[in-house]
C-alpha cells in the first residue's frame, strides 16, 4: 500500500508540467514580460533540487514517511499560495515554497517504494514509481489546457490542492509494515563521491539535459514551423513523456532481470537516435516521423532512467535509501538546469545567425551527441568494470 501512496503523491507533484502552458496568461495577467516569467520556473526548480537530497537524507534519521506526508501538506499551502498571489514577487515565493515540497516528496518517494522490498523486486518498485511520475508529466499540460480556458490560469493551482489533500489523508491513513532501523548517521561526502555512484549520476544528468531540447523546442516547432492547433501540437508533444511512462515499468522488470547496465545503455541509444532524427526534422516531413522520434527519445529516457536509479540505489545500504533516491532527483534536476541554459542560449545564439530551421537542429544535434557519448561512455565503464552500473 504505501508504494500506491508515494506513486500518488509523486504523480501529484509531477502535474506540474501543467505550469509551462500557463507562462503566457501569468505574463498578461502581472504585466510581466516573457524573459521575467523565468522566476517561476527558477523558483521552483532550484528550490527542489536541493530539498530532494537533503529531505532524503534527513529522512533517513527521522523516517521517510513523516516528510513526505510534510511534502504533501505543504504542496497543497504552496499551491493555495500560487493560485492566490496578487503580485508576481508572491507568485515566484509561493513557487520556490512549492519546490521545496515537492523536494520533500520526491527524495522520500523512491525509499518508499523500495524499502522492505526484496533486491530482485527493486527494480519493478520503481518502475511503478518512475510511470507514476511519466504520467503526471504527460497529463499536465492537457489537464491545463482545459482548465485555462475555462476559469484561468490560476485554476492549475487551484485545482491540485484537494489533490494535494487527499493524497495526504492517504498517506496519514497507511502505516509501514516494514521494520527499517533508523541510519545512526547521515550519508557521508565520502559515500556519494564513489566513482560508481558519481558516473550514474553523470550520465542521468546527461540524459536528462538532452531530452529538455524537446521540452524546450519542440513546442515552436510543432506550432510554429508545422502550423499545428496548439490542441494538436500538444498531443504529438506529449508523446515524449508518454514514452517515458510507458517504458517505466519494462525498464524496472529487464533491471532486476538481467542487471542495470544493459537496460541503461540500450535507453541512453534509443534516446540518441530520437533526438537526432528530431534535429533533421523539416516543414515537410511526415508528422508520423516527428511521432515516431518523440516517441523514441521519451521512451528511450524511460529505459534509461529506472535502471539507473536502480544503480545508484543499490549502492548505498538500506539505512541510506532516502539519501540515495534524494541523489537520483539532484542528478535528474542538475540535468534539467543545465540542459535549459545550454540548449537556449545554444538555440537562441545562432537563430540570430543562421535562422530558426538550423538552429533547431544544432541544438537537437548537440543533444543527441552527447547522449551518444554516454551510451558509450557506459557501455565502455561498464565492460571493464562489471558491478559498476549492476551486474
Amino acid at each position: 500500500m504505501v508504494r500506491w501512496v508515494a506513486a500518488a503523491g509523486a504523480f501529484v507533484v509531477s502535474l506540474d508540467s501543467m505550469v509551462n502552458i500557463s507562462f503566457p496568461a501569468m505574463a498578461a495577467a502581472f504585466g510581466a514580460p516573457p524573459e521575467q516569467v523565468r522566476w517561476v520556473i527558477i523558483g521552483y526548480v532550484g528550490s527542489y533540487a536541493v530539498t530532494s537530497f537533503v529531505a532524503g537524507a534527513a529522512a533517513d534519521r527521522i523516517g521517510h514517511l513523516p516528510v513526505f506526508r510534510a511534502g504533501l501538506g505543504l504542496s497543497a499551502a504552496a499551491f493555495a499560495l500560487c493560485g492566490w498571489a496578487p503580485s508576481f514577487g508572491l507568485l515566484v515565493a509561493g513557487r520556490a515554497v512549492q519546490g521545496i515540497a515537492g523536494g520533500l516528496v520526491y527524495g522520500t518517494a523512491p525509499a518508499l517504494v523500495t524499502l522492505g522490498a526484496a533486491a530482485p523486486l527493486r527494480g519493478r518498485r520503481l518502475g511503478f514509481l518512475n510511470a507514476a511520475i511519466g504520467c503526471g508529466f504527460a497529463s499536465g499540460p492537457l489537464l491545463a489546457g482545459v482548465l485555462i480556458d475555462a476559469l484561468g490560469w490560476r485554476a492549475i493551482f487551484h485545482a491540485r490542492v484537494p489533490a494535494a489533500l487527499v493524497a495526504l489523508a492517504w498517506a496519514l491513513a497507511v502505516r509501514r509494515s516494514e521494520r527499517v532501523t533508523a541510519s545512526r548517521r547521515l550519508v557521508a561526502a565520502r559515500d556519494i563521491l564513489r566513482a560508481s555512484v558519481l558516473f550514474a549520476s553523470g550520465l542521468s544528468f546527461v540524459a536528462n539535459a538532452a531530452i529538455f531540447a524537446i521540452w524546450l523546442l519542440a513546442p515552436f516547432y510543432l506550432v510554429t514551423v508545422r502550423g499545428l492547433p496548439a490542441a494538436s501540437g500538444g498531443v504529438l508533444f506529449m508523446l515524449t513523456p508518454l514514452g517515458t511512462a510507458a517504458a517505466a515499468p519494462l525498464a524496472g522488470r529487464l533491471a532486476d532481470r538481467v542487471g542495470a547496465r544493459p537496460p541503461m545503455v540500450a535507453g541512453l541509444v534509443l534516446e540518441a537516435i530520437g533526438l537526432g532524427v528530431m534535429s533533421r526534422v523539416e516543414a515537410a516531413t511526415p508528422l508520423a516521423l516527428v511521432a515516431l522520434a518523440l516517441c523514441a527519445a521519451g521512451f528511450g529516457l524511460g529505459v534509461f532512467q529506472v535502471p539507473n536509479m536502480v544503480s545508484v540505489m543499490a549502492a548505498f545500504p538500506a539505512h541510506h535509501q532516502g539519501a540515495a533516491g534524494g541523489l537520483t532527483f539532484l542528478a535528474r534536476t542538475l540535468g534539467v538546469v543545465t540542459g535549459v541554459a545550454i540548449l537556449a542560449a545554444v538555440f537562441a545564439g545562432r537563430r540570430e545567425i543562421v535562422g530558426f530551421q538550423p538552429a533547431f537542429a544544432e541544438a537537437f544535434t548537440l543533444a543527441a551527441l552527447a547522449v551518444a557519448v554516454a551510451a558509450v561512455a557506459g557501455l565502455a565503464v561498464g565492460r571493464a568494470a562489471p558491478y559498476t552500473l549492476g551486474r
